[in-house]
C-alpha cells in the first residue's frame, strides 16, 4: 500500500514545480498539498473502503482546482494548463471511477460526477459517465432523459439524443415524462432546421443535392411519437403536457389540433379535459377584429371571454354532472372572483355568477361538502345573512354526520349571534355520534361559545354534560378546558374541588397535573403538602415516561421553604425504579447536572 501511495505522490511531483515553478503557489503551499494529498491518499488505499474518504478526496481536489483559477485571473497567467489543470482533472475522473464502481447503486456519485465534467467541460469523459451509468441505472428515465438533452443542448446531437430516447422507451415502454421530452426533443430539431433552411434561404446559398424534408420541418417526427404514445399511455394529463410542449411551438397548429380533437373524443367524460377546453377560452381572445383600446372595451372583451368560458362549464356540468365537475366549475369562478379589477360592474357579474354556480351544485346535491365554506364566507363578505344560514343548514341535512359541517353551520350562527345557537349544538350532537366520528371540535365550540354567553351555572354543567358525552380520549382536553375556565371564574378554592372531583375518572395528561401544580405555585400561600399531593397523582399516572416530572419533583423539594430535601433520595430511588428503558439514563444524566448546579 505504501508503495502505490508513494508513486502516486510522485506523480503529482511535476504539476506542483509547474504550480510553482510559475508563481501560481509557493513553495510552503506546495508542500501542504502534499502532506494533504499523503493523508488522503492512505484513506483511499485501505481495504475497508469508505465513500465519505473518495467524496473528501474529490472535493479537496475540485477546491484547489477553484483556487488554481483564481489565482491565474488575479495575476493573469494561463499558460501549462496542460501540466497543472488537465493532471488533476485526470486524477478526480479516476477518482470518481473507483467511487462509482465501488458504489454503483449511489446515484446521487454519479450526478457528482456529471456535474464535474459539465462544470470543467470534460466533454468526452461525460460521454462515457452516462454511457456506464445509464447501462446500471438504466431503470431510472429522469438519467436517460439527462443524458438525451445533454446530447441534444450541448454535444447539438439530435441523431444521439433520439437514440437514447428510443433505447430508453425499450426499458420503460409507458413511461409519460420520456413521451413528453422525446415529443420535445422532436420539435426543437425541426425548429432548428427551419432556422437553418430560412438562414440558407435568405443568404441565397445553394445547398446542392441537400434538402431538408420537408415532414420533419413541419414536426411529424413528434406527431408519430404522439400518435404512438396515446395508444400506450391513458389519461387527460398526458395529452395535455404534450398539448402544451405543442403550443410553444409556432408551426404546430395541426398537431395542436389532432391532439385537441383526440383529447376531445377519448375523454369526453373527464372533467380535466372539459375544464381545460373551458380555460382556453380566456387564451383566445377577442372574437372581434380589433384589440380594445379604453377601459370600457377591456371590461367588455374580458367579460365575453369570461362568459365563452362559463358556457363551456355549462355544457360540461350537463355532459358529466359529477362532483369533480362542479368543483372545476366553482374553482373558475372563485379564481376570477378573486381576481382584482378597477370595474365595480364586472366585480359584481363574477360574485353573482359564482354565488350562482354555487347554489345551481347545491340544488344538483353535487356540492363538495369541502366547498360549502366557500360558498358561506362569500355570502356572509356579500352581507347575505339569511342565505348564509338557509346554505348551513342545508349543508347540515346533507352531511349530518360531518363533525366539520355542523362546525361551519355553527359558527355561522354565532356569528350572526342567532337565538338558535343552543338548539343546534343539541342537534349537532345528536346527529354526530360520539363513538362514530369524535364530537371534541363541537364540544368545545360549545363550551367557548358558552363562557361567553352564558351564565357560570349553565357553563358548569355543560363542561360535567361534555365529559360523559365525548369518549374517554376526548375527555382528557375537556378536563384541562374545565380546570382552566374554572379558576379564571370561580378562584383557588373552587378549582381545587373542581380537580379533587375530576380525579376520580381516568384518563387525564400529564398537562391537566402540571396545569393543578402552576396553580398552586401562583398562590401567595403555596403549601408543598398540596404540590406532593399533585406530583404523586401525576407520577401514579406518568411516573413510568416521564423522567421530567421526577425531577421537577426533587427540585420543588429542594426549593420550597417548606419542602424537606431529606425526601429527594426516596424520590430518586422511586424513579429509579419507575421509569422504562433509555428514561433512566436520561433521568441519571439530568440529576447528576442538577446535584453540580448545572441544571
Amino acid at each position: 500500500m505504501a508503495e502505490r501511495v508513494e508513486q502516486r505522490l510522485e506523480d503529482r511531483v511535476p504539476e506542483l514545480e509547474q504550480l510553482e515553478r510559475v508563481g501560481l503557489f509557493t513553495r510552503r503551499e506546495t508542500r501542504a498539498v502534499l502532506r494533504k494529498a499523503s493523508a488522503l491518499e492512505y484513506k483511499i488505499q485501505r481495504r475497508a473502503l469508505r465513500k465519505e474518504d473518495f467524496i473528501n478526496y474529490i472535493q479537496y481536489e475540485i477546491n484547489l482546482l477553484e483556487l488554481i483559477k483564481k489565482r491565474r485571473a488575479r495575476i493573469g497567467y494561463s499558460f501549462k494548463k496542460d501540466e497543472i489543470e488537465n493532471s488533476i482533472l485526470h486524477r478526480v475522473h479516476s477518482l470518481f471511477n473507483r467511487a462509482t464502481g465501488k458504489w454503483k447503486e449511489d446515484v446521487q456519485l454519479w450526478l457528482s460526477h456529471v456535474a464535474f465534467c459539465k462544470q470543467w467541460n470534460a466533454k468526452h469523459q461525460l460521454s462515457k459517465v452516462f454511457s456506464t451509468m445509464l447501462a446500471i441505472h438504466s431503470n431510472k428515465p429522469a438519467l436517460w432523459i439527462m443524458a438525451a438533452k445533454w446530447e441534444m443542448e450541448t454535444q447539438l446531437s439530435s441523431e444521439s439524443a433520439r437514440h437514447l430516447f428510443l433505447r430508453a422507451l425499450r426499458f420503460h415502454p409507458e413511461c409519460p415524462k420520456l413521451y413528453q421530452e422525446y415529443f420535445r426533443m422532436e420539435l426543437m430539431h425541426a425548429e432548428k432546421q427551419r432556422k437553418e433552411k430560412k438562414e440558407f434561404e435568405q443568404a441565397k446559398m445553394d445547398l446542392g443535392e441537400f434538402s431538408y424534408s420537408e415532414e420533419i420541418l413541419n414536426g411529424e417526427m413528434a406527431r408519430i411519437i404522439y400518435r404512438d404514445a396515446a395508444q400506450k399511455i391513458k389519461g387527460v394529463e398526458f395529452h395535455l403536457a404534450v398539448l402544451s410542449i405543442a403550443k410553444l411551438f409556432d408551426f404546430t397548429q395541426d398537431l395542436q389540433k389532432e391532439i385537441l380533437e383526440s383529447l376531445q373524443t377519448k375523454y369526453a367524460d373527464d372533467p380535466l379535459m372539459w375544464e381545460y377546453m373551458a380555460r382556453r377560452e380566456l387564451e383566445l381572445g377577442s372574437l372581434q377584429s380589433t384589440e380594445p383600446t379604453t377601459k370600457q372595451m377591456k371590461v367588455s372583451e374580458m367579460t365575453q371571454r369570461e362568459e365563452r368560458c362559463c358556457a363551456v362549464f355549462e355544457e360540461a356540468v350537463g355532459a358529466v354532472p359529477t362532483e369533480d365537475m362542479w368543483k372545476c366549475y366553482i374553482t373558475f369562478c372563485l379564481e376570477r372572483c378573486k381576481r382584482k379589477t378597477n370595474s365595480e360592474e364586472l366585480k359584481q357579474k363574477r360574485l353573482q355568477r359564482t354565488l350562482s354556480v354555487f347554489n345551481k351544485a347545491h340544488e344538483s346535491s353535487l356540492l363538495p361538502e369541502a366547498l360549502y365554506k366557500q360558498w358561506l364566507q362569500l355570502l356572509l363578505e356579500s352581507n347575505l345573512f339569511e342565505k348564509a344560514t338557509e346554505v348551513a343548514e342545508a349543508a347540515t341535512k346533507r352531511f349530518s354526520l360531518s363533525v366539520e359541517t355542523w362546525q361551519m353551520r355553527l359558527q355561522v350562527l354565532i356569528q350572526l349571534k342567532s337565538d338558535s345557537v343552543t338548539q343546534c349544538f343539541e342537534e349537532a350532537v345528536k346527529h354526530v355520534k360520539s363513538k362514530v366520528c369524535g364530537t371534541l371540535p363541537l364540544w368545545t365550540l360549545w363550551v367557548e361559545w358558552s363562557e361567553s354567553t352564558n351564565s357560570k351555572e349553565d357553563t358548569d354543567a355543560l363542561y360535567q354534560r361534555s365529559l360523559c358525552a365525548t369518549t374517554p380520549a376526548e375527555s382528557v382536553t375537556m378536563k384541562e378546558m374545565y380546570l382552566d375556565w374554572t379558576y379564571r371564574i370561580g378562584g383557588y378554592k373552587k378549582v381545587k374541588r373542581v380537580f379533587t372531583s375530576l380525579c376520580e375518572n381516568r384518563p387525564f395528561s400529564l398537562d391537566f397535573f402540571r396545569k393543578m401544580i402552576q396553580i398552586e405555585k401562583e398562590q401567595e400561600s403555596c403549601k408543598m403538602l398540596h404540590l406532593r399531593e399533585y406530583y404523586e397523582r401525576a407520577l401514579r399516572e406518568f411516573g413510568s415516561t416521564d423522567s421530567d416530572l421526577w425531577l421537577d419533583y426533587i427540585k420543588e423539594e429542594l426549593s420550597h421553604p417548606q419542602g424537606k430535601p431529606e425526601n429527594c433520595g426516596s424520590i430518586h430511588w422511586r424513579a429509579m425504579k419507575m421509569l422504562q428503558g433509555d428514561l433512566v439514563e436520561d433521568f441519571i444524566s439530568k440529576y447528576t447536572l442538577l446535584q453540580t448546579g448545572h441544571l
